[in-house]
């Protein structure tokens, strides 16, 4: 387990995270109930989300709330977020981690093919923000999340719509902070770099990948999930109180 830096803020807060049920979001999520923080999270993956549930109520943690909920319906989105905000009180952090980085060729992009990587990579992180604001504005502020990717700063490819979905989110965080700065809300970007899950593991971690990862990084030693985790911590907190509109790379100097 990892042996986390303490914020004492972060006891108590509440959070929002989408994607929550494995890889990087279930790192994030039993961070977040390690610190005391009150976790709400949706994910399609019912048996690993359930799973995570069950393994930090054993630990002694606060026991997060999982709800399914595929992100690209947004009127079901957003019922569960005030379903939750109900149930925990109002979102302090939202944290929007949930993405799907299947490969594309460029010819086999068909327009509906476009949207859905739009409805899943994109649109949510607008909505969550919009259904968590005015509880946030109740709350005296709060911190919002997103996600990027190093992909596009990498040039990687084979999966170019996903890449421009991960640069708009850049856009979004600075403008969006912006707008919500005088209502103390923080809104920044986390941008991993090629975090070793499990998923990442089984589909394209083989030898060449291997020796990719020991050219590009700057440090030795593999990325992992907790490591992007600990950023989320960071911004969560306190500790972070004039952050705002920034881009927090966690690669190991891979960009």
């Amino acid at each position: 387990m990892t042996k986390w830096a303490k914020y004492p803020s972060l006891e108590g807060r509440r959070v929002f995270v989408t994607g929550g049920g494995s890889g990087i979001g279930e790192a994030i999520v039993a961070a977040l109930a390690e610190q005391g923080a009150v976790v709400g999270f949706v994910d399609i993956m019912v048996e690993a989300s359930e799973a995570l549930v069950s393994r930090l109520e054993a630990a002694g943690h606060r026991t997060p709330v999982f709800r399914r909920c595929d992100i690209t319906d947004i009127p079901a989105l957003q019922a569960v977020m005030a379903g939750m905000a109900a149930q925990l009180g109002d979102f302090d952090v939202v944290v929007n981690n949930a993405a799907n980085d299947q490969r594309h060729g460029i010819d086999d992009v068909t327009v509906d093919y476009f949207d859905e990587r739009i409805a899943i990579n994109q649109r949510p992180m607008f909505f969550t923000v919009q259904a968590a604001l005015e509880g946030m504005k109740r709350r005296g502020g709060g911190s919002v999340i997103n996600f990027s990717s190093m992909s596009f700063h990498a040039k990687n490819p084979g999966y170019p719509i996903y890449a421009a979905t991960k640069a708009s989110v850049i856009g979004l965080t600075r403008c969006l902070a912006r707008d919500l700065g005088k209502f103390n809300i923080r809104v920044n970007t986390v941008t991993p770099g090629w975090v070793m899950t499990q998923r990442q593991i089984d589909l394209w971690l083989d030898e060449a990948g291997e020796a990719e990862i020991v050219r590009a990084q700057c440090l030795p030693g593999k990325l992992m999930p907790d490591d992007i985790a600990a950023m989320v911590l960071f911004l969560a907190a306190d500790d972070s109180k004039m952050c705002t509109g920034q881009d927090f790379v966690v690669d190991a100097g891979w960009t």
